[in-house]
């Protein structure tokens, strides 16, 4: 029970069970809304990655300037140490200790002052320069800003000792921390950054000396702070081993760890720092080795993408609101006049075919409803020829009936005369008498309508024996009935109006003995009933009248006269064909016509062929009907 009631349930929620008002909008929602969500999806996914994508490339092409910068200022402290290197003062300088006591030391200060001036037009030429200074191997040095803090040996130095180690190759420090050497500005450590390189002596190779270039970080900052990364982004630099070479004064983070930069020359990175997402953009510079780290916070980014986001959701709630205004409408439009048709129907199913459909529409609905009311025309002219033909069959069935009442008493006189005249020995009268009373028993028939063919075939037999006496030797007649149709059953007295035209009109009219012939075989799904004389025949005047007049007895196609009730109609049509019947002498066959048509249809009734003087076939069609309760089965 609950399986049924489930299965109710399903059945009621199905989509095809739906009104069509809601699957139209279900259908425009659909097409309308969710592409506009899933586009809406599509962009922002889009724009997502390509900003990513942008911001990224972006942002390595900013650093890759700033890394050329800063290769080009590294690169002329490389240059200027190759040019003091080579110098020739700078030559005797290094070679002093050597040479001690050779040289005057008036000498010795005109080379010292040529080596300042030498190293002043570096500093002049290049402003990113703090300072150079030139160390021999014993400790003394020279340099046009710089100068030792204290007397301490700088060969000890750090820088001194990597220059050494080094070999002749250029190298940056980073910051002079904790060295025995200032300047005349007295920069911060923070504030400059060290590059040294040994000069070796070529034949030896033995290390004469160390050149050291302070580098102001003043121009670092200016490349770098330049360059704003979103709104609160910057750049940093760091070395090789991780030390802050530059960094703003206020970073996000103050130390950026190695091991978050992958050993790729160039990436991205993101990290959670100080409750923010980070993303680090990074490209190693192959030149100083060091790495510039383009550092901003990730929400920078979100708000461009959330300005996106914004216009892509305003976008899909306009689209989405048109399309269910849209969707409402159209399926108000389309559903409205098909509920006002189904309204029309029902009133129309109910019985008021008065109904009718009022509208201008061009499209398929205005069609069909101008479709519903010519239905509705065709129903109403099919239900008015229904009533006539009832009211028709009803008159007829009437006339049948008034038409039994006098043959009944005859028939009660006539078997009284049949047994009088046989115990009087009047044969012959006996016979007229006992036909006659069998012609009239059999045309009563109980009142019944349909009769077996048997007794269709003893009436007429009795009528034609009738006729038969009266007419002496100018009449003969044969009865070729199949066997397999005596069963059959048959509208009475269909047969006797068209012998009876045969005699009278047809044998009466011919000179000499006639002969009419009655055969009854089935032919198909009819029974076929032909009745032929060799009498007058007809003209073909006459005959085209007959026919005509067999065609209209009962019209289908008749319309109804114009404020004339059915029976008047009928009247009208009976006195017609009494006319024509007259013109033509066969009322009788009319007669047998109409009531074929009426209780059968058109598709059954007479057919005539004459040729005059040769004689008249008149050929009945009519229903199998194997027992009278199937003539309700009968095709009409």
């Amino acid at each position: 029970m609950r399986n049924n009631f489930k299965s109710a349930g399903i059945r009621h929620l199905s989509f095809n069970n739906l009104p069509i008002r809601y699957k139209l909008i279900i259908h425009f929602l659909l097409i309308s809304i969710l592409p506009s969500i899933g586009l809406g999806f599509l962009i922002h996914w889009t724009v997502d990655r390509v900003l990513d994508r942008q911001v990224t490339n972006n942002t390595l092409q900013l650093i890759g300037k700033v890394n050329e910068s800063l290769e080009t200022y590294v690169e002329n402290l490389q240059n200027m140490t190759f040019l003091v290197a080579f110098n020739p003062d700078v030559q005797r300088f290094l070679e002093s200790d050597r040479e001690l006591g050779s040289l005057q030391e008036s000498a010795q200060e005109e080379d010292h002052y040529d080596i300042r001036k030498f190293l002043q037009g570096f500093t002049t030429l290049h402003s990113e320069v703090a300072g150079i200074m030139i160390v021999n191997s014993d400790g003394k040095y020279i340099s046009n800003e710089m100068y030792a803090r204290t007397e301490s040996d700088l060969t000890r130095e750090s820088w001194y000792q990597e220059a050494v180690r080094n070999k002749g190759i250029f190298k940056i420090v980073g910051h002079p921390n904790e060295r025995n050497v200032t300047n005349h500005v007295n920069y911060k450590n923070s504030e400059v950054v060290s590059a040294v390189r040994a000069i070796l002596d070529p034949d030896t190779q033995q290390v004469k000396g160390v050149v050291l270039i302070d580098l102001k970080l003043r121009v670092i900052a200016e490349t770098a702070q330049d360059v704003r990364l979103g709104k609160t982004g910057y750049l940093t630099v760091i070395d090789s081993n991780g030390e802050l070479i530059y960094a703003p004064s206020d970073p996000y983070i103050e130390h950026i760890p190695l091991e978050w930069l992958n050993k790729d020359s160039s990436g991205t990175h993101s990290h959670q720092a100080d409750g923010r997402k980070l993303q680090f953009i990074y490209r190693v510079s192959p030149f100083t080795n060091w790495t510039t780290v383009g550092v901003f916070a990730t929400e920078d980014s979100i708000l461009e993408i959330r300005e996106i986001r914004f216009y892509v959701v305003s976008f899909v709630f306009v689209v989405c609101l048109l399309g269910m205004t849209a969707s409402f409408y159209l399926a108000h439009s389309i559903s409205r006049p098909i509920g006002q048709l189904m309204s029309f129907m029902q009133k129309a199913q109910s019985g008021d075919l008065t109904i009718r459909y009022w509208g201008d529409r061009s499209d398929e609905i205005g069609l069909l409803g101008r479709r519903f009311n010519e239905m509705l025309l065709q129903i109403n002219r099919l239900i008015s020829l229904t009533e006539r033909q009832e009211q028709q069959k009803r008159e007829a069935e009437l006339s049948s009936l008034q038409a039994h009442i006098k043959p009944h008493f005859l028939y009660n006189t006539l078997d009284t005369i049949h047994w009088v005249a046989r115990r009087k020995g009047a044969v012959d009268i006996a016979e007229m008498a006992e036909s006659l009373s069998k012609l009239f028993r059999i045309g009563l028939s109980k009142g019944n309508v349909i009769i077996p063919l048997s007794d269709e075939i003893e009436h007429i037999r009795s009528y034609l024996q009738i006729q038969h006496v009266r007419y002496q030797n100018k009449l003969d007649y044969v009865l070729m009935v199949d066997p397999a149709v005596q069963e059959l059953s048959v509208l009475k007295l269909i047969l006797q109006p068209i012998v009876e035209n045969a005699i009278y009109h047809g044998i009466k009219e011919r000179r000499g003995p006639g002969l009419i012939e009655v055969e009854a075989k089935e032919q198909g799904s009819n029974l076929v009933m032909t009745i032929r004389d060799n009498g007058k025949g007809m003209t073909e005047e006459q005959l085209s009248k007959l026919h005509r007049a067999l065609e209209q007895v009962v019209s289908s196609e008749a319309e109804p006269g114009a404020g004339r009730s059915p029976r008047e109609d009928w009247a009208n049509q009976t006195a017609g064909a009494v006319r024509r019947g007259q013109e033509t002498k066969g009322y009788g066959i009319l007669n047998v016509q109409a009531r074929l048509r009426l209780t059968f249809g058109d598709k059954y009734g007479l057919s005539l062929a004459s040729t005059l003087g040769e004689g008249t076939v008149v050929t009945v069609t009519h229903p199998l009907i194997r027992d009278e309760y199937n003539l309700n089965g009968v095709d009409r």
